[in-house]
């Protein structure tokens, strides 16, 4: 190959064939069918399914199409719009892996230059690059003289110089996904694809991600509901047995026996029982539950892509509610990841914020603005706008906001490189050759012997003293200064200070407030930063993160810890500062192995592996296409405050979905009573098969809806973190269930035995027609209670209209079944008066439950869900 002009169509051909092409192979994307199948494994659908199976095989005889058709619907709605959601979201990511994928490059071949996708480069490809080119490929510099910004690969912030040679070493090896950040050269490709560090990261990425706390916590629901079906069905199975062989007969021995010994009546009434037992087991299952997980989890990922969170995994969202530990950039997420220049400081230490204060200091302002005008790599095109040129350079343009329009003549530039730590730019000026430098003020201010007043004149300047404990002070800040002076000379000698430049990446106003979010929400958040120590604990102050018992340690003084060490600090470490790569990984091995929920913030291809780990991965929107894959969520706005929206979306999707389970786990509890206790009174299935298909769908598709919308409200960023390990199912519900769920149960009994209130009604069918309306209202009125624990049922219920409307469609609907339901739901038209009982009567579930909450007050122990 020549290296003047480039591989041939050829050579193109048999090094793509022998070394394959440069694209990075995709983490296999699950198809449609695959994300739908994978969804029926969640852990409360498995129990359906299981449901379904013994419902198939046990109750073959007296088959019940409608409870199975039900059982039907709810796995396959719950699924499907799970698989839908993420597949969406998923679609939602390729599209924006597809837009970055279509940058170009410029290569040499066939002794010309060729633009082409870096997906086309191949190994031995002679790339051309200049500031702003992204690297395609692993390679080195074989011409030119370049700095490059590394810090997507390293973690290392500043920018690196790089010399060519035809031997591979440290100083011109390029890493595909860094930037040029100043300077031209030709890179020879060593590497494509998967070979290079980019696609070997990318690549590792293919690990199975851990699982949620959500599926852990529900996973543990899943064994609870098993046990409670379990004993249910034993239970009823018992008094089933029971009332046929000893209550029917009297407690007469003799009788007894006679039906023990009758192997056909007792094989009968065993099949019967077990048939009973069955059935509890599919009652006590929740089966609106998946469904209901899967339209909160899927609603709210549509508001968040709203606040600029884009959700690639739904259960994403609820793990953020979890975390524990936030393991955050400072760069771009805490401050804007934008250079800025805050102030000019002139020789005299008096600081002007804009450029148009220097108006009265005429001479100054103008060599002020020749000095960044002209001693610059960035440009003003037509439009105004600044082009070309490194960050550095484009922010101190920015500065003086306009073009010069002078007579001036450049006769010589020395571009800034980080090896000399300065630039400068020789002008003639109406005859006159000014030197104009511009660098780092240990370089410029050593060689300075005098200075421009603010009237323009130039003064011996005596002592440095000052402004060297300035340019001291303002670094500790996390400030840079670029100092500026003027020379007669080519050389850097006597030198005349014009002043100093401060530029500050500054940070986000939304900063402050989202750092206090979190730390309120009992969040311990720790920056992980390439910066120095006293640059790191400058922002950390300012921003609140860090106060006078917290820990600040850098990556050397990390590494000297042991694991033990570190479990022991981690509560107190705010600031890890000068950071490797290594370090953020580490941190979220230690942290998960203190069995607590971390979540970490990432952009570059080195933070992939951390983001892969922890249990929530937010990615940068402005972060490599590595870091995005390897995420949970998506912060698009590269904002903190996002992360702090992101934790409040979490922690109310996981009590919406608590509320859920009281108002489902009571209604199957008062089911499973009366089926339990039904035999022992002389009570039938009190609903008829149309009924149970209403209930159903009332109990798990409508409660379902009503709870998915459920507010996100600021009082839940003060709570605490639930565990890892924590039952979805606390001591505040356990004891609603129960006491709510058996009051229903009583109020369902008494009602069925009392002749009195039998006796209210005309006859037989319209009781039975006022007990369906019973048992749906107590559903209804239950629904208020399960969605708070205030007293005042309405609190905040005009922030959920969905639920309002559905439990008004519920009502609605109820008395339409009631009144002209017919014989297929087997309802008959009550009058007001018996309308007015079964409301009062199921009203009550109301007040009873006041009684519980008051009294949970009374002893200090509201709780909550």
């Amino acid at each position: 190959m020549n290296y003047k002009t480039g591989l041939t169509d050829k050579e193109v051909i048999y090094n793509q064939e022998k070394y394959g092409n440069n694209e990075i192979t995709k983490i296999d994307k699950n198809s449609f069918i695959k994300k739908f199948i994978e969804a029926l494994g969640d852990p409360i659908i498995k129990i359906l399914i299981i449901a379904l199976c013994i419902k198939t095989i046990f109750l073959f005889k007296s088959f019940d199409w409608f409870e199975t058709i039900g059982i039907v619907i709810a796995i396959f709605i719950a699924s499907f719009i799970s698989t839908i959601s993420e597949y969406g979201s998923e679609q939602a990511f390729i599209r924006m892996q597809e837009e970055a994928s279509k940058i170009k490059c410029r290569v040499k071949r066939n002794n010309k230059i060729k633009e082409i996708n870096i997906s086309d480069v191949v190994t031995g490809d002679i790339v051309l690059l200049d500031t702003g080119d992204k690297i395609p490929a692993d390679g080195i510099l074989i011409e030119g003289q370049i700095d490059v910004d590394e810090s997507s690969i390293t973690g290392e912030a500043k920018e690196i110089n790089k010399t060519s040679s035809f031997i591979q070493n440290e100083k011109n090896s390029l890493y595909r996904g860094s930037t040029v950040y100043f300077g031209r050269g030709n890179m020879l490709v060593k590497k494509v694809g998967n070979q290079t560090l980019y696609g070997k990261l990318a690549v590792e990425l293919n690990e199975k991600a851990p699982d949620s706390p959500l599926k852990i916590k529900l996973q543990s629901l899943s064994k609870i509901i098993c046990y409670i079906g379990y004993i249910g069905a034993a239970l009823v199975t018992l008094s089933h047995l029971f009332y046929k062989i000893i209550i029917i007969n009297n407690f007469e021995v003799n009788k007894i026996m006679q039906t023990l010994t009758n192997f056909p009546l007792m094989l009968g009434h065993i099949l019967y029982a077990l048939t009973l037992s069955v059935t509890i087991i599919i009652v006590a299952v929740p089966e609106g539950l998946p469904m209901m997980i899967t339209l909160v989890l899927s609603s709210n990922m549509k508001k968040m892509l709203k606040n600029n969170i884009l959700v690639r995994k739904l259960v994403g969202i609820e793990t953020a509610g979890s975390m524990n530990v936030l393991l955050t950039d400072k760069t771009g997420t805490l401050t804007k990841g934008e250079l800025e220049v805050i102030c000019f400081t002139d020789s005299q230490l008096n600081v002007y914020n804009d450029i148009n204060e220097l108006k009265k200091y005429n001479k100054l302002s103008n060599i002020l603005k020749k000095s960044i005008y002209y001693n610059n790599s960035s440009i003003f095109d037509e439009n105004n706008n600044i082009v070309n040129g490194n960050n550095t350079d484009k922010t101190i343009l920015k500065f003086l906001k306009e073009k010069l329009i002078e007579d001036v003549k450049i006769i010589s530039i020395n571009p800034f490189n980080s090896k000399n730590k300065y630039s400068n730019v020789i002008i003639n000026e109406n005859n006159n050759m000014i030197n104009l430098i511009k660098g780092a003020p240990e370089k410029i201010i050593s060689n300075v012997t005098s200075y421009y007043n603010n009237n323009g004149n130039i003064s011996k300047l005596f002592s440095k003293t000052k402004i060297n404990e300035y340019v001291n002070n303002v670094t500790k800040k996390g400030i840079r200064v670029i100092a500026l002076s003027t020379s007669k000379t080519s050389e850097l000698k006597e030198m005349t200070l014009v002043g100093l430049l401060l530029i500050k990446d500054e940070i986000r106003k939304e900063s402050k407030e989202a750092i206090e979010l979190i730390s309120n929400a009992h969040i311990d958040t720790i920056m992980i930063t390439g910066d120095n120590k006293e640059t790191a604990l400058s922002i950390a102050k300012e921003i609140n993160l860090f106060h006078e018992s917290d820990l600040v340690l850098t990556s050397d003084e990390l590494n000297s810890k042991t694991d033990e060490e570190i479990k022991k600090i981690v509560p107190k470490l705010k600031i890890v500062a000068r950071a490797l790569p290594s370090d953020k990984s580490r941190l979220v091995k230690i942290i998960k192995d203190m069995n607590l929920v971390v979540g970490m913030t990432g952009d570059g291809v080195n933070d992939a592996p951390a983001l892969k780990k922890a249990d929530i991965g937010f990615a940068m929107g402005s972060g490599t296409e590595v870091a995005k894959e390897a995420s949970d969520i998506v912060i698009l706005d590269d904002n903190i405050i996002s992360i702090a929206k992101s934790i409040l979306f979490g922690r109310t999707i996981f009590k919406s979905i608590r509320k859920f389970i009281i108002f489902q786990l009571t209604v199957n509890l008062c089911a499973i009573s009366l089926s339990i206790i039904g035999p022992f009174i002389n009570i039938d299935t009190p609903v008829t098969v149309i009924q149970m298909l209403w209930i159903n769908m009332v109990m798990d598709t409508l409660a379902g809806l009503a709870f998915s919308f459920e507010p996100p409200l600021k009082e839940y960023m003060i709570e605490y973190p639930k565990k890892k390990g924590d039952s979805i199912i606390n001591k505040y519900m356990f004891q609603e269930i129960i006491f709510t769920g058996f009051y229903s149960s009583f109020l369902c009994i008494f009602f069925l035995k009392s002749n009195y209130i039998f006796n209210l009604f005309r006859d037989y069918n319209h009781f039975m027609s006022a007990f369906f309306g019973l048992f749906i209202f107590i559903g209804i009125f239950n629904c208020f209670n399960a969605r708070t624990e205030r007293l005042n049922l309405f609190s905040n219920l005009y922030k959920n209209k969905i639920f309002i409307l559905v439990i008004l469609f519920i009502f609605i609907v109820q008395l339409i079944l009631i009144y002209h339901g017919g014989s297929l739901f087997r309802t008959i038209a009550l009058n007001n008066k018996e309308l007015e009982i079964i409301l009062f009567l199921s009203l009550t579930v109301i007040p009873v439950d006041w009684f519980r909450k008051i009294y949970l007050r009374n002893v200090g122990k509201i709780g909550g869900v």
